[in-house]
């Protein structure tokens, strides 16, 4: 994608911050959503390609929003609840949910040429219902523990229904990948990953893992490369780190 602006939401977490450095690395313009009290590197401040808008998506009003998305060409979400007892157990126990919610109206408000890229970061415990993606007895009885006392796990799984069903696949604005990691680690460098349509193992009882390094590669690499978006559009690609000869291509 030729001059193209990415308005990033979570820019301040872990892979947040990953992606934000490796689009600027490429030469992209990107802005980033971040709370005054968010943490983010003192560089940031003075570089050129980057706009940071001091804020909460969850206190913008739609108007606001769309005011900030109107000359961006994708969206990328890495917005996530915080791993403190507020945090996980407190409100608004639907940030993600809601935040993604605002954002496609926000998007809807502008009139683009082409649908906004919208690169959703959620897990691989979420299934694409898409698809088939069987579970075990033992394995919905976790999920089922798991949406009724630990309110991030249902809030990251209505924030991906959203885009599957009520933006689906011929959006006049939208356009969107979620991306499902599996067990997150640190990494320093980008490695070797594959991607899968679906879970190759359970995550719950045999999880893999990926870097965020990783994720963030992926994210960098679906917004600025036309092949590989127009490969896994309206799709929720499973990303594990490991070699495989048809590793994504770099971030242009």
């Amino acid at each position: 994608m030729d001059d193209m602006t990415t308005l990033i939401v979570g820019a301040s977490g872990a892979t947040g911050k990953l992606l934000t450095e490796q689009l600027i690395a490429a030469g992209h313009r990107v802005k980033i959503i971040v709370r005054s009290s968010s943490t983010i590197p003192d560089h940031w401040h003075s570089q050129a390609l980057l706009t940071i808008i001091t804020g909460s998506i969850a206190e913008m009003t739609e108007a606001e929003l769309s005011g900030h998305v109107a000359d961006c060409r994708s969206v990328a979400f890495c917005l996530g609840h915080n791993l403190t007892w507020k945090g996980i157990f407190g409100k608004p126990r639907n940030l993600v949910e809601a935040s993604v919610r605002l954002m496609c109206r926000a998007i809807a408000q502008n009139v683009h040429q082409q649908p906004v890229r919208f690169v959703l970061m959620n897990t691989a415990g979420n299934s694409n219902r898409n698809l088939h993606e069987p579970v075990t007895a033992g394995e919905g009885i976790v999920l089922g523990l798991l949406r009724l006392f630990l309110p991030p796990h249902p809030d990251n799984e209505r924030a991906a229904e959203h885009l599957r069903v009520h933006i689906g696949q011929d959006h006049p604005h939208v356009a969107w990948v979620v991306v499902r990691p599996d067990s997150l680690i640190n990494e320093d460098k980008v490695t070797p990953y594959t991607l899968h349509q679906s879970p190759k193992r359970s995550a719950l009882f045999n999880p893999g893992k990926t870097s965020r390094i990783n994720v963030a590669h992926l994210m960098a690499s679906l917004i600025t490369n036309d092949k590989l978006w127009n490969t896994w559009k309206g799709q929720m690609p499973v990303v594990y780190n490991g070699n495989d000869q048809t590793r994504p291509p770099a971030c242009e």
